[in-house]
């Protein structure tokens, strides 16, 4: 049973560094960090760990979004002959510390002859400093995965996850940005994939220090539309598959 670290990033290079070397300590498999086209100093950054044989660059141009960066994440973690990716963020607002709380769960699982998981690093959405829009997307978010999946998940929106890497698809995601997380979730219940939570902390940094490519008119238009497909996808698709499929 191996474990490895994904870290998906566009531009955090004030937090960057700490995470990797935080993640370093907390995992002992390799942190695969996916350059998602940054342009600010990131890629000198990732330049200083050239040395660490843990340390694993995927690098392109232009930044193409999340989505697109953890499929390559996903990608190099199973060239490297990897059975589970821990993944999270690289903004500072996970704490790597808890990589242990998603990895014992998934060693419960395991033994108990579950092959196919996905464990969620479940954030306490009332949190200090959370902003706002945060909780109103993880309330929308939540009510919709319900109805699409007919599975209770308390954080959809949370980037702070265990996949197995054998049971994710091989092909791209319909969405390549920040809504693909949801996607892999909902298409993942449908193939009745074990979805667990498991808490994890969160830090949420104070107002003016804080780094979000999140669109909120854009981005929020794209779940919605996204949710939308979902929903119709479920009735054709997703019920159908979730009673003929074995547990």
């Amino acid at each position: 049973m191996t474990f490895c670290a994904v870290i998906a990033t566009y531009n955090n290079q004030n937090t960057l560094s700490d995470v990797i070397d935080r993640t370093l300590s907390a995992i002992e498999g390799d942190v695969i960090v996916v350059n998602d086209g940054c342009t600010d100093s990131s890629s000198a950054i990732l330049a200083r760990y050239a040395d660490n044989a843990r340390v694993r660059v995927v690098s392109y141009a232009p930044n193409r979004g999340k989505g697109y960066a953890l499929c390559e994440g996903f990608d190099k973690a199973r060239e490297l002959g990897y059975d589970y990716a821990v993944t999270l963020d690289s903004d500072g607002q996970h704490y790597p510390e808890d990589i242990s709380n998603l990895t014992l769960a998934a060693e419960k699982l395991i033994s108990s002859g579950w092959k196919k998981i996905i464990v969620v690093g479940s954030r306490n959405l009332s949190a200090d400093g959370m902003p706002k829009g945060n909780r109103f997307a993880n309330r929308f978010g939540k009510f919709w995965f319900h109805l699409q999946t007919l599975q209770p998940l308390s954080d959809t929106q949370t980037g702070f996850r265990l996949y197995t890497l054998s049971c994710l698809p091989s092909r791209r995601f319909i969405t390549n940005r920040y809504e693909a997380e949801l996607e892999l979730l909902v298409f993942s219940a449908w193939r009745r994939v074990r979805l667990v939570e498991t808490p994890v902390r969160v830090y949420y940094a104070p107002k003016g220090e804080r780094v979000s490519h999140f669109r909120p008119f854009a981005d929020f238009m794209r779940i919605f539309a996204l949710n939308t497909f979902l929903c119709c996808a479920s009735i054709v698709y997703g019920y159908p598959s979730m009673l003929l499929r074995k547990k």
